[in-house]
C-alpha cells in the first residue's frame, strides 16, 4: 500500500494530523448555509438601504471571497455594480448613496474596521456581517443593519473553512437589502447539491473512486492550475486560496475564455513544465456553448503539450447550486492535500507571523 493510500483511506491516520478537526468545518458546509439563513431571516431593513447606486463591500481574505462568488454566480441578475475592497481606505466614489458592507468573519480585521470608519463618515448605506468583535460593537453603536451570527458549525474556528457562514452569509444579507432574490427553495437546492458531493468526495469514499482524493495525489508535488469560466470564477478563487492555507502550496486560478488569447501559447517553456504543472478543468452545462467547447479545446492543447489534467463535470441545476458544489469539492481537495503533506489544515504560520510584525 502506498503512502498516499495509507492516509487518505485511513480516518484514524488523517485525525491524527487534522488536530483543530477541519474536517468537520467541511463535512459541516450545509449546517452552516442554513444556520446562517435563519439567523438572517430576524433582520429587519428600512427602505432608505434599497434606494442605492452601487455596492462596495470591505473585506480581505477568506471574508471577501464569498463577495466575489456572488458576483459571479449571479452576474445575470444584480441590478448595482459590486466592488470589493480589500484595503485600509475607500475609492472616492463612496458617497451617501452606496451600500457598504463591512465583512469580517471575526470581527477584529483592521483593514475592514479602517474601511467601515470612513463609509460611516461619508453617510454611506452601512451594513455589515460577522460573528462579532469590534466590528459587531462598532455597527451596534452606528444602529445599522448587522448579520451577527454564532459559528456554531465551524469546529476548524478558521474563517475560510465558514464557507457556509461567509458565502451564504453575505447571500442572506444581500437577500435581506432587495438586491438578490434568494428563498427557501434555493436554499434547499443548495443544501442538497452539498449533500451530493460529500457523497463522491467525502472520507468514507475510496481514493479510487473519490475525485477529491485523487486530484489531492496528483497536485501533490504539482502546482495546481483551477481552470474555470463564468459563474465559477469566484468559487475557483476560494478554492486556490484553500489550496495555499490549507496544503500549503502554490496554486493558480485561471479563467476561460480569457487565458485562450495567451496563455496557451506559454505552455511549451520551461521543459519541465510537465513535471511541474497540473491542470484542473472543470466542467458545467451551464456555461455558454462556446465556452464549453474552448474548455474541450483547451485540454486538447495540454495534451499536445504533454501537460496532464483532471477533469470534474458539475451535474446541478443552477449556477448558485454548482457553486456550492464546486465550494464543497475544493474543500476536501484542500483537506486531502494537506494530509498528503502531513500538515494540520487549521494553522497558518507564516500569514499569523506577518500579522504580529505589523504591530512592531
Amino acid at each position: 500500500m502506498s503512502k498516499h493510500t495509507a492516509i487518505l483511506d485511513n480516518l484514524a491516520e488523517m485525525d491524527k494530523i487534522d488536530a483543530n478537526h477541519t474536517r468537520g468545518s467541511i463535512e459541516q458546509i450545509a449546517q452552516q448555509v442554513q444556520h446562517v439563513w435563519e439567523q438572517a431571516q430576524s433582520l429587519t431593513i428600512s427602505d432608505e438601504y434599497k434606494q442605492v447606486t452601487n455596492i462596495v463591500v470591505g473585506g480581505m481574505g477568506g471574508s471577501a471571497l464569498g463577495t466575489h462568488v456572488i458576483q459571479t454566480v449571479f452576474k445575470d441578475e444584480l441590478q448595482l455594480p459590486v466592488t470589493i475592497v480589500p484595503d485600509y481606505t475607500l475609492p472616492a466614489s463612496v458617497n451617501e448613496k452606496t451600500l457598504f458592507i463591512a465583512s469580517s468573519y471575526s470581527g477584529s480585521t483592521e483593514e475592514t474596521l479602517s474601511s467601515t470608519k470612513q463609509a460611516l463618515a461619508r453617510g454611506a448605506k452601512v451594513a455589515g456581517i460577522t460573528s462579532g468583535g469590534e466590528l459587531a460593537k462598532m455597527l451596534a453603536a452606528a444602529g445599522v443593519p448587522r448579520l451577527v451570527f454564532t459559528p456554531t458549525y465551524n469546529p476548524s474556528g478558521q474563517p475560510r473553512m465558514a464557507l457556509g457562514y461567509s458565502v451564504f452569509g453575505q447571500i442572506a444579507l444581500l437577500s435581506k437589502l432587495g438586491v438578490l432574490e434568494v428563498t427557501d427553495k434555493h436554499v434547499d437546492a443548495v443544501l442538497a447539491a452539498i449533500a451530493s458531493m460529500h457523497l463522491k468526495a467525502g472520507v468514507a469514499v475510496s481514493e479510487a473512486e473519490n475525485p477529491a482524493k485523487l486530484l489531492a495525489y496528483q497536485i501533490e508535488q504539482r502546482i495546481p492550475i483551477l481552470t474555470v469560466a463564468e459563474h465559477l470564477e469566484g468559487v475557483a478563487h476560494v478554492f486556490a486560496n484553500q489550496l495555499n492555507e490549507n496544503a500549503k502550496t502554490y496554486s493558480e486560478y485561471r479563467v476561460v475564455p480569457e487565458i485562450n488569447h495567451h496563455l496557451l501559447e506559454g505552455l511549451k517553456y520551461p521543459i519541465n513544465r510537465d513535471d511541474m504543472l497540473f491542470f484542473f478543468t472543470v466542467l458545467s452545462k451551464l456555461y455558454l456553448p462556446g465556452n464549453s467547447k474552448r474548455m474541450l479545446l483547451t485540454q486538447e492543447v495540454l495534451q499536445k503539450n504533454n501537460i496532464e489534467f483532471q477533469t470534474l463535470e458539475l451535474t446541478s441545476e443552477t449556477k448558485l447550486e454548482q457553486a456550492f458544489e464546486l465550494l464543497t469539492f475544493g474543500a476536501y481537495v484542500t483537506f486531502y492535500s494537506a494530509m498528503l503533506h502531513g500538515f494540520d489544515p487549521a494553522p497558518i504560520p507564516v500569514v499569523d507571523w506577518f500579522k504580529e510584525q505589523l504591530k512592531h
